[in-house]
């Protein structure tokens, strides 16, 4: 024990806990960046933790079949398909956005769990899926500490750090994102500006939902290696929550994403330091501090205007 936590001891397993922490974010990242663009153009999206569990049942599906990136891309097709039923539905129809979100992601759960049954018996036990190995970049990863919490990461942990800043110039720098962010703030004017308000808010939540199936494929291909029925595990409804901590900004939601992994990865830490503490305390701990959180920042920031409006 002594040897363990003294000298070079400490140094590997605050590194491993922060490479931990930025493993367990990108999942909720993924999804918490699409649900802002979703939010941001006026749509409450709850069909998002359906859309994380689809995407890792497809991506286990399609990774079996082809491989790893073929099942990043079964992952972003199942999310869009669930994003697709969301916009006809609470977009087009104008449906309630709360109570079709919520059937959806139902309907993901009970679906996802005959799919699999089928597939993989209803016992399912020993599945395992080809899924992406660390791929250390040259000279940032011999970085002490923090090189191989960022750079020594599967390829879809670069790929939701480099999402971060292509999705703050979607939203702040180009005519889409202005668009958008216009019709979750005042349809009207919107339309009056010559907004298709409709088919801005469609393509929100197309693309909010395909990023929660990559983020939910993460989850198989990048951590965990196999899919459980309702691996997920509310995962979805966590990232709603990080959007409004993170002021429905990309940046603060990454910031927020990372604060949660850093506290789901504290039962990985406990452990390795060798304490004797249940590790359903250490469970609990995000959504305990993500409800603190919440109760904090509640009125600050104010969301966008139009949300659920039409």
């Amino acid at each position: 024990m002594k040897s363990l936590v003294s000298g070079p001891g400490v140094l590997l397993i605050v590194s491993g806990f922060l490479a931990a922490s930025v493993r367990v974010a990108t999942p909720l990242l993924f999804a918490a960046l699409g649900e802002t663009i979703a939010e941001r153009g006026g749509v409450i999206n709850l069909g998002i933790e359906g859309a994380m569990l689809s995407g890792a049942l497809a991506a286990a599906l399609g990774s079996r079949a082809g491989g790893p990136w073929v099942g990043v891309l079964a992952a972003s097709l199942a999310g869009l398909l669930i994003g697709i039923l969301m916009a006809i539905i609470s977009v087009w129809l104008g449906a309630d956005q709360v109570i079709t979100g919520t059937a959806l992601t139902l309907g993901a759960i009970g679906l996802t769990g005959a799919v699999y049954r089928v597939a993989y018996g209803a016992a399912g036990a020993g599945l395992s899926v080809p899924t992406f190995h660390s791929v250390p970049i040259p000279l940032l990863s011999q970085i002490p500490i923090i090189g191989p919490a960022l750079f020594q990461q599967p390829a879809l942990v670069y790929l939701g750090i480099l999402s971060v800043p292509a999705f703050w110039v979607i939203l702040f720098r180009t005519r889409w994102g202005l668009a958008l962010r216009a019709s979750g703030e005042s349809v009207s004017a919107a339309r009056a500006a010559g907004v298709r308000v409709l088919w801005v808010r469609t393509g929100g939540v197309m693309l909010a939902s395909a990023l929660a199936g990559i983020g939910g494929s993460t989850l198989v291909l990048a951590q965990v290696g196999t899919f459980a029925e309702r691996m997920t595990a509310g995962r979805g409804f966590l990232a709603l929550a990080i959007v409004v901590l993170g002021r429905w900004n990309p940046v603060w939601v990454a910031m927020a994403a990372l604060l949660i992994g850093l506290l789901t990865a504290l039962q990985f830490l406990f452990q390795a330091l060798g304490l004797s503490v249940p590790y359903q305390l250490f469970l609990m701990m995000p959504y305990l501090a993500t409800l603190l959180a919440l109760g904090i920042v509640r009125g600050r920031t104010p969301a966008p205007l139009s949300i659920g409006k039409f």
